[in-house]
């Protein structure tokens, strides 16, 4: 007779796999935000836990090494995604990440927009102040002229998305979840 406490019952294996979807799902999700896998995972995995976890479960779980989950726990924390916590009775430090999903959504929003979004502006602009003052030539004013009207249109639309995020940044994650949840029914 198999011991019930080395093998799974079929409900704990479906449940042990679908961790492991959403957990890979996460991750591949987030290549496509060009968010490292790895980081991405660990996070997926510290929202399905339902307590703090230590590095050695994660490293464990997701079955990668110390150093990876090292310095993916550094960026999780310094995105302000995770944070480190203790549990009384043990010395080790547990990791566990925001359980509100919209207070979690409102801290990537914010990181996102500061990496990715707020440099692109400022990149646009420069660009556009490099391009200078209309050349001389006929010729150079086209070129000229179509680089400013596609480098205006394009730093107009970043700008646009730029009052909407930050418009949503300014919200309390509840009063967010509220409007993005109204403008799901407007559409």
């Amino acid at each position: 007779m198999a011991d019930s406490l080395s093998s799974p019952s079929a409900a704990q294996s479906a449940f042990i796999s679908a961790r492991r979807d959403f957990v890979d799902l996460w991750g591949q999700m987030a290549e496509h935000w060009g968010i490292n896998r790895t980081m991405a995972q660990i996070h997926a995995l510290l929202m399905i836990c339902h307590a703090p976890i230590t590095a050695e479960q994660i490293m464990e779980e997701l079955r990668i090494s110390r150093g990876n989950v090292s310095m993916n726990l550094r960026d999780l924390i310094n995105w302000g995604l995770v944070r480190r916590t203790s549990v009384a009775g043990d010395r080790r430090d547990f990791f566990i990440t925001e359980a509100e999903i919209w207070t979690m959504f409102h801290v990537i929003l914010r990181e996102r927009k500061k990496r990715e979004l707020d440099p692109v502006l400022s990149r646009l602009d420069e660009c556009l102040e490099l391009a200078g003052k209309k050349p001389p030539s006929a010729e150079e004013k086209l070129a000229h002229d179509a680089y400013v009207h596609r480098l205006n249109e394009l730093r107009d639309v970043f700008h646009s998305i730029h009052r909407v995020f930050t418009a949503m940044l300014g919200k309390d994650p509840a009063s967010l979840a509220k409007m993005i949840k109204t403008l799901d029914k407007m559409l």
